[in-house]
């Protein structure tokens, strides 16, 4: 997810701007992108202190860019972007029942007050190719009870690290699922179908994340659509989701994004907030969410630098019933 900043999303054009293809999927142009950023309808979402301080967090500002009217999200058959996807990776049973205290380290560290994470049960990462090689042992170790791991982003670009990072993840005993980030300037359905090709549909595996943020740092598109244009995309590339893995999308955001255009959108989806100043309530006042990203700047034993910290919204119990509801 958002690691404090997006970095540049590398994609060239076919057809569309901003969209790069490839001959197979090993030979697809790595992204540069370093952001990391679902219960069934009948599944309880924790539910989220309210709040009514005004945001703490700073608003990235990025050129605004002229409007330009679209047609509305065509109806898109899934297509053969690629060679034939590889076969689905296999899978070890999940071995996590115990969890792990949290022990990580912060580069930066915030003082949170009364509502740290720091007094929350369950701890995990997010993470991509930047992190490099990862013992996920030391790091499941050090208090990674579970992990959200880059697999995709727009519709032609695969972390290298995705699926390497998928089987190793769960070997180690983390929960563990697989975030896209959207981009602007390709059609929902296309990145829907290019996640489906890439991310098995396995038994335990948490729900899919639909990173949402603006594109400001794209060198070929840094298109701000409007608010229903937005939330037009995100539901038919939610829906798709939904369809194929039988899981209702989390959708992982940051204070910016959320303020231009999803405050009081899907209140029945899951959300993931980024928040690394303030607690979530201070800065989405009102919101129900699963996840708090509440570090980008996290240390830990198995992994070199730094790692997004994140933290599940309630006790050990909570989780189990959370997990059992959504991941099956």
């Amino acid at each position: 997810m958002r690691s404090t900043a997006i970095v540049v999303t590398l994609l060239a054009c076919l057809g569309i701007a901003g969209c790069t293809s490839s001959s197979g999927v090993d030979g697809l142009a790595p992204s540069l992108e370093t952001t990391s950023s679902i219960p069934r309808p009948d599944a309880a979402v924790p539910q989220a202190e309210v709040g009514a301080a005004a945001p703490t967090e700073a608003v990235v500002q990025t050129a605004q860019v002229e409007e330009v009217a679209e047609p509305a999200e065509p109806e898109v058959t899934p297509i053969a972007l690629v060679a034939a996807p590889k076969p689905a990776l296999r899978d070890a049973p999940y071995a996590g029942g115990t969890i792990q205290r949290h022990r990580f380290r912060d580069a930066k560290p915030i003082n949170f007050g009364k509502k740290s994470p720091t007094k929350l049960a369950v701890h995990g990462v997010d993470v991509s190719r930047w992190q490099g090689e990862i013992d996920w042992a030391k790091l499941r170790s050090q208090g990674a009870n579970f992990a959200y791991i880059k697999a995709t982003d727009g519709g032609d670009h695969l972390d290298p690290m995705f699926r390497k990072n998928w089987r190793a993840a769960g070997q180690a005993g983390l929960r563990r699922g697989a975030y896209h980030f959207f981009y602007w300037c390709r059609t929902a359905g296309e990145q829907a179908d290019w996640f489906i090709r890439n991310v098995p549909k396995v038994a335990g595996a948490l729900p899919p994340v639909i990173d949402v943020e603006w594109n400001g740092d794209s060198r070929n598109c840094r298109k701000r659509p409007s608010r229903a244009r937005v939330l037009e995309k995100m539901q038919v590339f939610m829906d798709r989701l939904e369809a194929h893995y039988g899981q209702r999308p989390i959708i992982y955001t940051a204070p910016d994004f959320y303020r231009d255009n999803l405050r009081s959108a899907f209140p029945d989806h899951p959300f993931w907030l980024r928040s690394v100043a303030a607690h979530p309530a201070k800065v989405y006042p009102g919101r129900k969410w699963v996840f708090w990203q509440y570090s980008g700047s996290g240390l830990s034993h198995g992994v070199e630098g730094r790692i997004d910290l994140n933290v599940f919204h309630g006790d050990e119990s909570e989780w189990r019933a959370w997990v059992g509801s959504v991941a099956g």
